[in-house]
């Protein structure tokens, strides 16, 4: 005959497998809670220095060529175009005729200082002959009066004021003379400025009157535009609008090189002639003049350049690796590592030698910065450092 068991026997037996349960759940907790925890060290960064040197780099800038010489030429009087001996292209010598104007006005207003002059001349002669006879009267009254009684005293007087009266009318005479004369020479170089010469050799770029147009210094219809434009191209200025950070190194008779679209690959070279000695307060530049010989023709005026241009400092500079340099939207800044602690140090860079960027601010030579700037790397972190070259930066 089966037993059943008794209702204390289970309550006895559930209790005893609770029990059981809690302790291998306690002894799993107790086991994890006592594993060891594992604290990371500080990070390692790669670091470079910052390198002191003397700025001595090359810059490309954009320049111009102009003419060394350049004159619009207008005619210095109004007149008709009879004919002209240039047009666009021609090359012409200093004091070669470009035109000849007419102007019949002028041959009338000769004609008629000349007349003026012939007249004046003719009363210049009677009153030097008048004088002479007045002269030839009076000095044999003059000996005659040496006799007593045979000359009165009042027609010695007489003759003696007519001479007087004659030096006054030829030194009149002379004057009036002298005026129509310069008033002859002033027409007579008038009609010289019909012939329109070049004041200087060099080609003609510009051409805007043919033969039969009306031209003049203040009127006609074409003295809003120049007869013919002058250029001097065997010899060009080339200007440069250097930047005022540049400046200090300009220094007057620097041979500097060039090149144009034109000639690729072509080389030419400038001599520093001029320098402005100011600013541009517009576009913060300062212009500087180099003299470009041109004998060849090769080069035009007019033509863009970019310029290989030297700049130096008088004092060394700070240089780190352009990759060290930082950049948010309120700041430029490197990383730098002092004492195992990062802080970021503002800058202002400047020229770009190679791989290394000239900065500006609160750093000194031998100064370890962050090979790679970046905002990632807040100030105050405690960092080990790694030295490395700028070159593996």
């Amino acid at each position: 005959m089966t037993s059943t068991p008794s209702f204390g026997s289970v309550s006895t037996a559930i209790a005893c497998g609770v029990v059981l349960a809690l302790s291998m759940t306690g002894c799993g907790t107790t086991s994890t809670q006592s594993a060891p925890a594992t604290q990371a060290g500080p990070a390692t960064i790669d670091v470079v220095h910052v390198i002191q040197q003397p700025v001595d780099v090359t810059l490309s800038m954009p320049g111009e060529l102009n003419p060394y010489e350049t004159v619009a030429i207008y005619p210095k009087v109004t007149g008709f175009v009879k004919t002209i001996r240039v047009d666009r292209g021609s090359r012409v010598a200093a004091g070669e005729v470009l035109a000849q104007l007419e102007a019949p006005e002028l041959v009338a207003q000769r004609a008629e200082a000349q007349s003026k002059l012939l007249a004046a001349e003719a009363q210049l002669a009677a009153a030097r002959s008048k004088a002479d006879a007045d002269a030839s009267t009076y000095n044999k009254l003059k000996a005659a009066s040496a006799t007593p009684g045979v000359v009165a005293g009042n027609d010695l007087v007489i003759a003696q004021k007519a001479v007087e009266g004659d030096q006054s009318q030829i030194t009149a005479a002379e004057q009036t003379t002298q005026a129509a004369r310069e008033a002859l020479q002033a027409v007579t170089q008038v009609e010289e400025y019909l012939r329109v010469i070049a004041p200087f050799a060099g080609i003609i770029t510009e051409r805007n009157v043919h033969p039969g147009a009306l031209v003049g210094p203040n009127g006609g219809p074409d003295a809003a535009t120049p007869m013919v434009r002058l250029v001097q191209n065997d010899r060009l200025r080339l200007i440069v609008p250097v930047p005022e950070a540049y400046v200090a190194g300009v220094k007057d008779g620097s041979m500097i090189t060039f090149t144009v679209p034109a000639y690729p690959g072509r080389t030419f070279v400038g001599r520093i002639a001029r320098i402005a000695h100011a600013v541009d307060v517009r576009t913060r530049t300062m212009a500087v003049e180099l003299d470009v010989m041109n004998k060849t023709g090769d080069l035009v005026p007019g033509t863009f350049c970019q310029i290989q241009w030297p700049v130096h400092r008088p004092e060394p500079s700070l240089f780190v690796p352009a990759g060290s340099i930082a950049s948010t939207t309120d700041r430029t800044f490197v990383v730098r590592v002092r004492n195992g602690k990062t802080e970021w140090v503002d800058v202002r860079t400047g020229l770009s030698s190679g791989p290394l960027t000239e900065v500006f601010g609160d750093l000194r030579p031998g100064d370890a910065v962050a090979s790679r700037g970046t905002d990632e790397v807040r100030p105050g972190t405690d960092v080990r450092v790694k030295d490395v070259k700028p070159s593996e930066s």
